[in-house]
Order: C-alpha cells, then structure tokens, then sequence
C-alpha cells in the first residue's frame, strides 16, 4: 500500500526560505504528484504539480517563488518555497494521482500535513 510521508515544515520569518519533501513508499511507483495547502478558515488551494511527462505547473500565487523537483531514484518529491510570506502560512499537502491532458487530479493518496508557519 503506498503512503506518502511529508517532512520539512517549520517555522520562518518573511522572505525566508524552507523546503518540503514527500516520501512515498510502497509497491506502487507514483507517477503523477502534487502539493495542495490549507490555510486556517480557507479553502484547499493547489500549489503545484508535476506529471510523469515532464509537465510541471503552479498555482498563481506562488508563481516564480516556489520549485518542485523530483527523485526518481528515491520517489520523493521536493517544495522548495522562497520569498516566503505570511500568506503562505498553511498546512501543506503531498498528494499523488492522475492527469489528463495535462492537468493534475490528485485521486490517489494523500500524506498527513506539513505545518508551515511564515512570520512577518
């Protein structure tokens, strides 16, 4: 059964930096992942996803401040969060699923929550 173990979270003052890592373990290879955040009275918003083909995309909001990056070897996928702001203030969700014409589902499991808290 694959689960998915997220680590990294923290504490960071404004305009910091912190990066997350999600393990998944298991018979099954993941193929399609993803990050979502919730924030405190918000709704869960996606914050970026990367497909088996390459495709890679990110929510409006952390545009050209965060990077994912992947090991294959090791099937973990990384956040990693510059610039970061108050607003940023959630906790953080590794997920896995599918895609579709380039978009991303996340169908499958998701890990247990990373706390990231940004001080102004």
């Amino acid at each position: 059964q694959v689960q998915l173990v997220e680590s990294g979270g923290g504490l960071v003052q404004a305009g910091g930096s912190l990066r997350l890592s999600c393990a998944a373990s298991g018979s099954m290879e993941i193929s399609d992942m993803g990050w979502h955040r919730q924030a405190p009275g918000k709704q869960r918003e996606l914050v970026a996803f990367m497909l088996k083909n390459g495709v890679t995309k990110y929510g409006e909001s952390v545009k050209g401040r965060f990077t994912l990056a992947r090991d294959n070897t090791s099937n973990t996928l990384y956040l990693h969060m510059t610039s970061l702001e108050p607003e940023d203030t959630a906790v953080y969700y590794c997920n896995s699923g599918t895609s579709y014409r380039d978009n991303y589902y996340p169908t499958g499991r998701w890990g247990q929550g990373a706390q990231v808290t940004v001080s102004s």
